[in-house]
């Protein structure tokens, strides 16, 4: 069977595989990483084509030529909660033109809104939760003419009326040993060169060595959504394997970036993975989501392994914030951890959110000064998002901090994220200025040269400076129209 893969067409740059969905502030483009592990699945069995719109510049008319060219008999659209409505209009008009090819709508909004997507008759199948096992049982169902009430993890239209099939059991560790390479995928049907993350060396590629996420943040989407808190890792032996792979058939990549909810949960598997990676004389650089607990030991055997940066999701400077966020952190675990990766000679990639529960301009001055404390190599701070499904979005909805409960609504004209909630005291619209200020304030510091400087004058000097002036681009841009 044929079947067609797409990342739709939507604003420039767009990336629904992102945690928080944005054009990329810094010039970052994210892969359609769920949406091409789907695709390693599914070409075991069929003809596919993956198809990335935002990352080609496609527009719809784009598309829709392409898939007439190609033919196929399923359709595969990868969403998000701020694009649901384009994707489902582009079901729409693929429908218009292509009546009989089935459509299956995947991604975090499947999971909170199946009855919303089929009610508009586009879309014949929605995948909910992880997808990629469910796909390659839509594409055999079809090609035996068989029914689809035996699928779980479904919804459909049957006679009009919508049919919800059993909850699905997320995959095992055993299941994710079974997926082909995700880098064959990026290799075969992507250019590397089109993506971007500004933190890490370009070009590279973004992969999973496990599923889910067992800590309980309460504003985080793909563990409440997607993937579930059930936590499933690849053997070692596995993510080696892929590594060895890259190394040789990849040779113009620079970095492997391990896009795990914290690769570094099970500290004795990180170690297994260093020993590995050095056992096998590996070389590619590689970098991951770590937690403010992580311990300068580990990190000092990361480093050995040619780990160069660590993201660490901090979120706040103020303990209530993130106890009442179910973090599990402190401030001071943040501190210990900026001086532990600095002392390691790892770069720090430090996450903050502005308009967590308990936000106040009190708050965000604690956040302020812990980052200007801390000084991390690279500062990503953003707006909270309340995604639905989310004990966040529970928590706005049910205390009436939601300017808007439709998630089309969360980003602005140019695609940029923008505050859909707002406290008493701390109104939407100064949320969005401290974010800009904040990031204005720790970027155009003249104490901010020093930092840049370190991050030049260390092993892949021009590589680290072509980073910084892609990013440096994009974002002054991006200051400059918000001013």
């Amino acid at each position: 069977m044929k079947i067609y893969l797409l990342n739709p067409p939507y604003f420039p740059h767009f990336g629904r595989g992102a945690r928080w969905q944005d054009t990329g502030r810094g010039g970052t483009l994210y892969y359609p990483i769920w949406l091409s592990y789907a695709a390693a699945v599914l070409e075991q069995d069929h003809k596919i084509k993956l198809v990335d719109a935002p990352a080609w510049n496609w527009s719809r008319e784009d598309v829709l030529a392409d898939i007439k060219i190609f033919d196929p008999k399923l359709i595969v659209i990868d969403s998000s909660f701020p694009s649901l409505n384009n994707d489902i209009n582009i079901a729409k008009s693929i429908k218009q033109i292509y009546s009989d090819v089935k459509i299956v709508l995947v991604g975090p909004p499947a999971s909170q809104f199946p009855e919303k997507i089929l009610e508009n008759g586009a879309i014949d199948f929605v995948a909910k939760w992880e997808y990629d096992f469910i796909l390659k049982e839509i594409a055999e169902n079809l090609e035996s003419n068989r029914s689809f009430k035996e699928i779980s993890g479904i919804s459909y239209k049957d006679g009009g009326k919508i049919v919800h099939t059993q909850k699905r059991d997320f995959t095992n560790s055993s299941d994710l040993d079974k997926i082909p390479f995700v880098s064959k995928i990026y290799k075969k049907y992507l250019n590397i060169n089109n993506y971007f993350l500004g933190q890490s060396l370009y070009p590279q590629v973004q992969i999973f060595t496990g599923r889910g996420c067992p800590n309980g943040c309460t504003f985080c989407s793909w563990p409440q959504t997607l993937m579930g808190r059930k936590y499933r890792v690849r053997s070692i032996q596995n993510v080696l394997d892929e590594l060895e792979w890259i190394e040789k058939n990849l040779p113009t990549l620079k970095e492997v970036f391990f896009e795990d909810d914290t690769f570094t949960i099970d500290k004795k598997r990180v170690i297994e993975f260093t020993e590995g990676y050095l056992k096998r004389n590996l070389k590619i650089t590689w970098s991951c989501n770590a937690r403010a607990t992580l311990d300068y030991e580990t990190m000092k055997k990361m480093k050995k392994s040619n780990c160069r940066l660590l993201i660490v999701g901090n979120e706040s400077g103020n303990n209530e914030i993130l106890k009442s966020i179910c973090k599990g952190i402190t401030v001071d675990d943040i501190r210990n951890f900026s001086k532990s990766a600095k002392k390691a000679g790892l770069l720090v990639h430090g996450d903050y959110i502005i308009g967590l529960p308990g936000e106040t301009k009190e708050t965000i001055e604690n956040t302020r000064n812990l980052i200007k404390e801390t000084k991390p190599d690279i500062l990503q701070i953003a707006v909270a998002s309340p995604f639905p499904g989310t004990e966040f979005y529970n928590w706005c909805k049910v205390n009436g901090y939601l300017i808007t409960d439709d998630p089309n609504e969360y980003l602005d004209e140019q695609g940029h994220q923008k505050a859909i909630i707002s406290y008493p005291g701390l109104p939407s619209d100064e949320m969005t200025k401290e974010v800009d200020k904040i990031l204005k304030e720790y970027y155009l510091s003249v104490s901010y040269i020093p930092i840049a400087f370190n991050n030049i004058f260390r092993k892949n000097s021009i590589l680290e400076t072509k980073r910084m002036l892609k990013s440096a681009k994009v974002l002054l841009s991006y200051l400059w129209g918000r001013s």
